[in-house]
C-alpha cells in the first residue's frame, strides 16, 4: 500500500486552504442574498467546514493525476451544495441559465422532454407536444440510460440534460427503459428550436369549449386571452369550459395567478406562500400587479364577461404540477370549477432565482405555497373532484408515474410529520392490490396504445368532461379506495389537511 507524505505535500494543501478559505468566504459574502445577510448577523461562517472544503480544494489541484481547472472545480462544488437540498434546487452555470430563460419565453434547442432524476437516471415527467420526443413516442415514466452510447449513471441531472442539448439540426440517440419492455429501446432523435406555445383551443362541439395550457411562460396570459377571446367569437354561448392542465409541469407564477383571476371573482386570493424569510412570506392576490407588474397594461382586462361565470372542469392528471396545481387548486378552493382526472404531482415549492453574475444564477427553494384555504399540496397533490381514468380501460399511464413522494430529498408535507404521505400508490397498497401485476397490466395496455391526442375525438377524459356538463352519466376511476384530501364537491366526505396557524387568518370565509 502505497504510504502518503505529508511534508511537503501538506505545506502546500497548507497555503492552498488559506486561499481556499478566503476564496470560499469571499463568493458567499459576495452572493449577497437577504438570507446569507441575515444569517451572517446572528450566526458566524463555519470556519471549520469551509477550512475541510479548501483542503480539499487544494488536494485535488497539487495531487490530482492531471490539471483541474479551478472554474470546474468551483462549478461542480456549488452544483453539489444547492442540489444536496432538494429535487428542485439547482446551479444555473452560462449554459443552463441562458437555456432556463429560453424556455421561459417560449423558445429553446433541444428534444422537448420535461425530466427529472431518479435513482441516477433521468426520468420522463413529460414530453412536449409536437416535440422531437413527442413525435417519437417517448412517453412519461421512461427512463433514459444512455445518450449517445455513453451511460448517465452518477451524472447530476444538469449534466445530462447538457448532453441532450445542443445545436439545432444535430442528432442524439437515447437509450430508454421502459417498464414492461423486456428490452431498453433506442431512439434517434434530430435537436430542433421547440417553440412552445403554451395555450390552444377550440370548440369542441356547440356549445362547449376546450382550453388547454401546456406550460405557463412569459406570454401564457396574452396566448390565453387572445384563444379565450377567439372561442367566444366563435360560440358566444358557450354553456362549458374545459380547462386542460393534464401534463402540464408548471412555470412562472405570474402566470398561474393571473389563470386563476380570469375565471373567479376580482381580487380574491389566489396563492400564500410561507418561507424562512420575511419576504417569502406573502399572499397573492388576482390583482394586476400580480400578474402583470404595476406598470404593465393588463392582458385580461379584455377578456368577455362571461368567462367569470361560465360552468368548467378542469382536468388534471400526475403530470400537472406547480403553477398547474395553483390553478387547480384555487379554482377548487373556490368551487369555481369540478377538478377531474388523476391525483397531481404534488409540487408545493417555491424557486427563487437567485443571479450570482450577469450569466449564472442558483434556483433555489425559498417557501412553500398554499391554496386559498391554506392547504399546501407539496408531495400530496390537488385530489379530484371526480376521478376519472385516463382511458375508458383504467389509468394505465398515471398509476406508474413519478410524483413528487416519490423523489429523493423531497421536501415534506407539515400536515403529513405523523403519518406518511399518501400517494396514489399507497392507496392502490391500501387496498391489496398487487403491484407487480397491476404494472403488467398497465404496460400490456399501453404497448400498442397510441399516445391520446389532448383534445382530440379519442380524449376520454374530456368527453367525460361534457358529459357532466350535459348531466350524463361520468365514468368514474376504477380505482374504489378511501380518499383523503379537503370534501369532494361531489358529496364525498374526505379527511382536510392541517391549516398552518400562519394561514387561518388568510383563508377564504366559505
Amino acid at each position: 500500500m502505497k504510504q502518503l507524505n505529508f511534508g511537503k505535500s501538506g505545506a502546500r494543501i497548507r497555503n492552498f486552504g488559506l486561499v481556499g478559505v478566503g476564496l470560499v468566504a469571499g463568493i458567499a459574502l459576495s452572493l449577497q442574498f437577504p438570507a446569507v445577510a441575515q444569517k451572517a448577523a446572528g450566526a458566524p461562517l463555519p470556519l471549520d467546514e469551509l477550512r475541510q472544503l479548501a483542503d480539499v480544494y487544494g488536494l485535488i489541484k497539487s495531487d490530482y493525476v492531471e490539471p483541474v481547472d479551478d472554474k470546474k472545480l468551483l462549478s461542480e462544488a456549488i452544483t453539489g451544495m444547492v442540489s444536496s437540498l432538494d429535487p428542485h434546487s439547482v446551479y444555473l452555470d452560462k449554459r443552463a441559465y441562458r437555456e432556463m430563460r429560453e424556455s421561459m419565453q417560449g423558445r429553446f434547442v433541444g428534444l422537448g422532454i420535461e425530466v427529472s432524476m431518479e435513482d441516477g437516471y433521468v426520468k420522463i415527467v413529460s414530453p412536449i407536444e409536437d416535440s422531437p420526443a413527442y413525435r417519437a413516442g417517448i412517453k412519461p415514466g421512461d427512463l433514459i440510460t444512455r445518450i449517445d452510447g455513453a451511460p448517465i449513471k452518477g451524472l447530476t441531472l444538469d449534466d445530462a440534460i447538457k448532453k441532450m442539448r445542443g445545436a439545432p439540426g444535430s442528432k442524439v440517440a437515447l437509450t430508454i427503459a421502459r417498464k414492461g419492455e423486456d428490452k431498453p429501446l433506442a431512439v434517434a432523435l434530430v435537436r430542433e428550436e421547440i417553440r412552445v406555445h403554451s395555450v390552444k383551443g377550440k370548440i369542441v362541439e356547440p356549445g362547449y369549449a376546450w382550453l388547454r395550457i401546456s406550460q405557463f411562460q412569459e406570454l401564457t396570459l396574452d396566448e390565453l386571452a387572445r384563444k379565450v377571446t377567439a372561442l367566444y367569437a366563435q360560440e358566444p354561448h358557450i354553456k362549458g369550459l374545459v380547462l386542460d392542465l393534464r401534463n402540464d409541469p408548471g412555470g412562472l407564477l405570474p402566470g398561474a395567478i393571473g389563470v386563476s383571476a380570469a375565471f373567479l371573482p376580482k381580487e380574491k386570493i389566489i396563492v400564500s406562500t410561507i418561507g424562512q424569510l420575511p419576504g417569502s412570506n406573502e399572499t397573492f392576490y388576482g390583482r394586476r400587479e400580480f400578474y402583470a407588474g404595476r406598470s404593465g397594461a393588463d392582458p385580461l382586462a379584455k377578456l368577455p364577461a362571461a368567462v367569470k361565470t361560465v360552468p368548467m372542469v378542469v382536468l388534471v392528471n400526475t403530470g400537472s404540477a406547480s403553477a398547474s396545481e395553483i390553478v387547480a387548486g384555487a379554482l377548487q378552493d373556490y368551487k369555481r370549477a369540478i377538478i377531474m382526472g388523476s391525483q397531481t404531482f404534488g409540487k408545493g415549492s417555491v424557486q427563487t432565482l437567485r443571479q450570482l453574475t450577469p450569466d449564472t444564477a442558483v434556483k433555489l427553494t425559498t417557501a412553500r405555497y398554499y391554496t386559498p384555504q391554506g392547504r399546501s399540496i407539496q408531495a400530496r397533490g390537488i385530489m379530484p373532484d371526480l376521478l376519472v381514468d385516463d382511458s375508458a380501460d383504467g389509468d394505465s399511464l398515471n398509476g406508474v408515474r413519478v410524483r413528487e413522494a416519490d423523489l429523493v430529498k423531497h421536501l415534506g408535507n407539515e400536515a403529513d410529520k405523523a403519518d406518511k404521505p399518501v400517494t396514489m400508490g399507497a392507496l392502490q397498497a391500501s387496498a391489496k392490490r398487487d403491484e407487480l401485476e397491476e404494472e403488467r397490466r398497465v404496460a400490456a395496455s399501453l404497448k400498442n396504445r397510441k399516445p391520446v391526442e389532448y383534445g382530440g375525438s379519442d380524449d376520454f377524459q374530456l368527453a367525460q368532461a361534457i358529459n357532466h356538463f350535459k348531466g350524463l352519466p361520468v365514468k368514474l376511476s376504477k380505482a374504489d379506495v378511501a380518499l383523503e384530501a379537503p370534501e369532494a364537491q361531489d358529496g364525498r366526505k374526505r379527511t382536510a389537511p392541517q391549516v398552518p396557524p400562519e394561514l387561518k387568518a388568510k383563508a377564504l370565509t366559505k
